[in-house]
């Protein structure tokens, strides 16, 4: 079993790096460490670049089409996965999530419909549905016990005829939230009662700690089977962000024959080489490595952790069960979110996702990206703390 080096320190910038170019033009400096959008600092799997060099080896990038290796790499994944049993004729391809709801939306609301998110929650569920002149609803999930759930009293009373769409985050971004199968039973009995459609983000799935259960939204009861579509894909868990290797799952034929329809129209359906190159690589040879990531990433959940609490106790991990993204309360600074953001971008000179960009509820809070080698942490952390006390 080949043992992978997650400690590797590779440098990014200058290669048109989100993550680390662009730090000038969004955060005022780019002296920064970048601990923030969500990718890994990772090296992409060896398996997956190996596949994309032999096909750059043929040296022709003609037209081309999903071979039947793709469809069986995410049919076989997703039953060993979540023992869930799906169908090649349920998948297409789509170039990204973010867009894949956007077409979503297009495909199955009007301008001036409602769309129903839950905040704090990744911020293209709010900026998409405006940006299409939908109206968004918020539902913002209530803290009980320092743990986040569903408030499905409110959710019920935002629902009327205009409310078409809910947006769901599973495993939740920022919060890391595995959804258990009986808070999505109830929420796919609310939604089909009200004929409100759901479209679910599951992109950090395959990131779930052990010891939880992802339960793919569509799997939980044939009402969710009738009434969503759920987007997938491997570049958050293997780091091929750049590839672009999004794909839809609709069980509803109904559903299924709109949506579908919409993408080849408009020749939305239609991937690249590389994407189904690197997908067929990464779930066909990456349960090793994924395995091994994520206790790296474990490991990194745990330093943080530790270190809040003995050296910078006013803040606090929210207990993340999926991905490399951590949401820190930092309430107890007792700084307005303007002083907050200045403290870690000016004092501490480091790059974290400001939680206001998640809805008011982030107030207060701070996402941190760890998919990245110990050493940076070992660097950032000392630095914020140095900031805090003074």
């Amino acid at each position: 079993m080949r043992q992978y080096d997650f400690d590797e320190v590779i440098e990014r910038k200058g290669t048109s790096s989100v993550k680390h170019d662009k730090l000038k033009l969004l955060f005022g400096r780019d002296d920064l460490l970048s601990l923030w959008v969500a990718d890994m600092d990772f090296r992409t799997p060896d398996f997956i670049v190996k596949a994309l060099k032999e096909r750059c080896d043929h040296e022709v990038f003609g037209y081309t089409f999903a071979p039947d290796s793709y469809f069986e790499s995410i049919t076989t994944w997703v039953q060993y996965r979540y023992h869930w049993k799906v169908p090649r004729e349920w998948i297409s391809y789509i170039p990204g999530i973010v867009r894949g709801v956007s077409f979503a939306l297009d495909c199955f609301t009007q301008p001036g419909d409602k769309v129903i998110i839950q905040p704090p929650v990744y911020h293209p569920f709010r900026l998409v549905p405006e940006a299409l002149g939908r109206e968004v609803l918020d539902n913002p999930l209530r803290l009980v016990n320092g743990r986040y759930e569903m408030d499905f009293e409110h959710l019920e009373s935002l629902m009327d005829e205009r409310c078409k769409v809910l947006i769901l985050c599973s495993p939740h971004n920022p919060g890391g939230i595995v959804w258990n199968k009986d808070t999505l039973i109830r929420l796919a009995e609310i939604c089909h009662r009200h004929g409100v459609l759901v479209i679910s983000d599951e992109i950090h799935a395959e990131m779930v700690f052990p010891g939880n259960t992802q339960s793919p939204f569509a799997s939980v009861s044939e009402l969710a089977a009738v009434n969503s579509l759920t987007f997938m894909a491997p570049s958050k868990t293997f780091n091929i962000a750049g590839i672009v290797s999004s794909y839809a799952v609709v069980p509803d034929p109904v559903l299924r024959e709109k949506f579908f329809a919409y993408l080849q129209a408009r020749e939305l359906g239609e991937g690249t080489i590389f994407a189904y190159t690197a997908t067929t690589a990464a779930y066909t040879y990456g349960a090793e490595w994924l395995q091994q990531m994520r206790q790296y990433v474990i490991a990194n959940m745990n330093y943080v952790d530790e270190y809040l609490k003995n050296h910078i106790p006013q803040i606090k991990v929210y207990p993340a069960q999926a991905s490399f993204l951590l949401w820190l309360d930092c309430r107890e600074l007792k700084l307005s979110q303007e002083e907050l953001v200045r403290l870690f971008v000016e004092d501490a000179r480091l790059a974290l996702n400001d939680g206001r960009i998640f809805g008011a509820e982030g107030v207060g809070y701070m996402r941190l990206n760890i998919g990245c080698p110990r050493a940076v942490l070992e660097k950032a952390l000392p630095a914020l703390a140095q900031a805090v006390n003074k």
